[in-house]
């Protein structure tokens, strides 16, 4: 197990304690993500062995490298699912720029609504305020969720869920006071 990984995951599972803040990124979060590969599709960067590569798929292959580095079966969940987003993405820019930036506002804005309905829910703001890398942890942490629920990874999923108090409010606010 990929100790980088537990702690990433302890960390986003800290502020992801209530269900129906796990269950709005369960929403938001894909719609993120797939709004995020439209605009990067019209991005060319040349092409390798007659495939076209963009913005999108350059953003897929280094996060997939990512995500199969903190954990290869999850990361490989995670790129079958981040390659159909991809898919989705390319085929909403091919229809043009007016549908493009139109599904990509709606995703996008409303892909966020629904993540800071969620923390309004757990009483706590996301956890990408106090760690930027956290906003690439978040999709990995829904596929690992879906494992978990699965019954899969017992020994990560019991690693997770036995450091994330560390990351816990109570536990954040006496290391600050600590601090000073």
């Amino acid at each position: 197990m990929n100790p980088f990984f537990i702690e990433q995951m302890a960390m986003y599972s800290a502020y992801h304690r209530d269900a129906r803040n796990r269950a709005t990124h369960f929403i938001g979060i894909p719609s993120i993500v797939f709004a995020l590969f439209i605009p990067l599709s019209w991005v060319s960067l040349g092409q390798a062995g007659g495939i076209a590569i963009t913005g999108a798929t350059l953003l897929w292959v280094a996060t997939g490298l990512f995500y199969l580095w903190l954990d290869r079966a999850i990361g490989l969940g995670m790129v079958i699912v981040a390659a159909f987003l991809l898919w989705a993405g390319q085929w909403v820019a091919g229809l043009g720029s007016t549908i493009g930036w139109s599904v990509f506002a709606i995703a996008f804005v409303g892909g966020w609504v629904f993540q800071l309905v969620g923390h309004v829910f757990e009483g706590r703001r996301p956890a990408l305020a106090d760690n930027l890398l956290q906003a690439l942890i978040g999709p990995m942490f829904l596929v690992a969720e879906t494992v978990f629920a699965a019954g899969m990874k017992h020994e990560l999923h019991e690693a997770v869920e036995a450091r994330w108090k560390h990351y816990s409010v109570g536990a954040v606010q006496a290391r600050a006071a600590g601090a000073n």
